[in-house]
């Protein structure tokens, strides 16, 4: 079984770890600790396992893990092996009334796996493996802790021919797991060709908060047997129901690829080149376009605004769509072509998240927040964003690129990095809040959404309702009904909950 990935050590002993959201905890009784082990699945009381689930991610996190700290650490880690026994266990949960907060690789970034009343982390990483695979329909029926680099291995190794892919890759590949991507609505680097992980998805089981078990969509293609209960799950992190299998479209993998470089001129030019690619149905999987800023970052081509472009398929696609993707960056867009190992240079570091917890401890604040927009308000968003990240006292360095395409827009990836005063030990959270702040003010003045694939977690939390309007109501309601007693990952969404005020408000 693949296990989380701590991101960085937390400096104190295990026993003298300190919980710093200071939100009320609830504790979890011996009687239902023993009840909770009745039902077949591990129970972890140590410290060691408590405060390892008590945090994800999270930038925040990894700061106040370099002063001995987590967010907020479980009573106890409950670790099922089957679906009965998450549906017992939230039986047991719901009737005590005690918070559970479901994770499994815990590489999120927006704090939304960590459980922030205390109470039960379900540890789902032992969910894992892939139970069945048609290679008539193309459809595959996974566990949800399953790793993505286990599914991968798994799907390869199917039939007689070249195997298979789901055809989802994101930057956190060996650390997350399929219900992650699920209830975070992820997204893979590879999405324009393949789509997000809700193009991918035909139908789950669901474990709703009081054990009933309950399965979506999955019989049939486009069917319209009333509302997609499937994407109702789909996004909610967590909080309407646990996620304990899905039913995925997968791909046989690709027999061609091919790559190309671009440099333009402005940043504006190359997202219009972007733009009329995907209008004339072209989907290249990769098509990523850098800021001066970050093309200097990535590819020491500071002077110049670098669009990379990778895709895999059969050859008369792949010929098809490379034609429409040279043709529409030569002219009227007029970049110059680049060397296309730049697309390997790429390829061999998108995955790498070692300077994150280095930098953090080293004292600068750095992060990064995606939202997504129409085309017609990207460029200006782009500028807005960075030169306001910009004037945020402490900054170091502000900068974007523009990841995922589709038809309508984009999804727009801002980087941003500060150090603050020596001795302002409250400096760190306060510019990492007024940085958030100006992005996602930014995004919604724009009519843009505030995440396109990370999610809402307990960051964006605050911003939710504005980000919903009318449309929280709703979200509410569909609280109440799925979870009354409201035990499913509290403190997250700006929901209300009976364990206490939400933390990061």
């Amino acid at each position: 079984m693949t296990t989380p990935t701590p991101v960085t050590p937390i400096d104190a002993a295990p026993d003298e770890v300190v919980d710093r959201l200071g939100t009320a905890a609830v504790d979890v009784p011996p009687a239902l600790l023993d009840r909770l082990a009745a039902t077949g699945a591990a129970v972890d009381t140590s410290a060691a396992a408590r405060a390892e689930a008590g945090r994800d991610w999270w930038p925040i996190a990894i700061g106040w893990a370099a002063e001995g700290g987590v967010p907020q650490r479980p009573a106890a880690v409950v670790r099922p092996a089957t679906t009965e026994h998450v549906a017992a266990v939230l039986a047991a949960c719901n009737e005590a009334r005690v918070p559970v907060t479901a994770a499994a690789g815990r590489s999120g970034v927006c704090g939304g796996s960590i459980p922030v009343h205390g109470g039960i982390a379900l540890d789902l990483t032992g969910l894992e493996g892939v139970v069945r695979v048609d290679e008539t329909s193309l459809t595959a029926d996974v566990r949800t802790g399953t790793f993505g680099p286990d599914l991968e291995e798994a799907l390869g190794k199917v039939g007689d021919g070249d195997g298979y892919t789901l055809g989802h890759w994101p930057q956190s590949m060996d650390l997350s797991t399929v219900g992650g991507w699920l209830a975070c609505r992820g997204a893979g680097q590879y999405s324009t060709r393949y789509g997000k992980i809700e193009d991918m998805v035909i139908g789950l089981e669901v474990v709703l908060a009081d054990g009933r078990v309950v399965h979506t969509e999955g019989k049939g293609p486009r069917a319209a047997t009333g509302p997609n209960l499937t994407q109702l799950f789909v996004g909610s992190e967590g909080t309407l129901g646990v996620i304990t299998e899905a039913r995925l479209r997968i791909h046989p993998l690709p027999p061609a690829q091919e790559r190309r470089a671009f440099g333009f001129g402005s940043f504006a030019a190359g997202l219009d080149a972007c733009r009329r690619i995907m209008r004339r149905g072209a989907t290249p999987a990769v098509l990523r376009l850098y800021d001066e800023t970050e093309s200097e970052r990535n590819f020491e081509h500071g002077d110049t605004n670098v669009l990379i472009v990778l895709d895999e398929a059969d050859p008369d696609v792949l010929a098809g769509t490379m034609a429409v993707v040279d043709a529409e960056c030569a002219a009227p867009a007029g970049a110059r072509s680049l060397d296309a190992a730049l697309v390997e240079r790429w390829l061999g570091h998108r995955n790498d998240v070692s300077a994150l917890a280095p930098l953090w401890r080293a004292g600068v604040v750095v992060d990064t927040a995606e939202i997504s927009g129409e085309w017609a308000a990207l460029t200006a968003l782009h500028d807005e964003v960075v030169n306001a990240l910009k004037g945020v006292d402490g900054t170091l360095a502000a900068s974007a690129h523009q990841s995922h395409s589709y038809v309508d827009g984009a999804c727009l990836y801002f980087t941003f990095g500060g150090r603050g005063p020596e001795g302002d030990g409250e400096w760190r959270e306060r510019y990492y809040r007024q940085c958030w702040d100006v992005v996602t003010d930014a995004t919604l003045a724009h009519g843009a959404a505030i995440s396109h694939h990370h999610g809402i977690g307990l960051n964006r939390s605050r911003f939710l309702p504005r980000a919903l309007g009318s449309g929280f109501e709703v979200l509410r309601g569909l609280k109440q009904t799925f979870d009354p007693n409201g035990i499913l990952n509290p403190g997250k969404f700006g929901l209300d909950s009976p364990f206490g005020p939400a933390p990061w408000a």
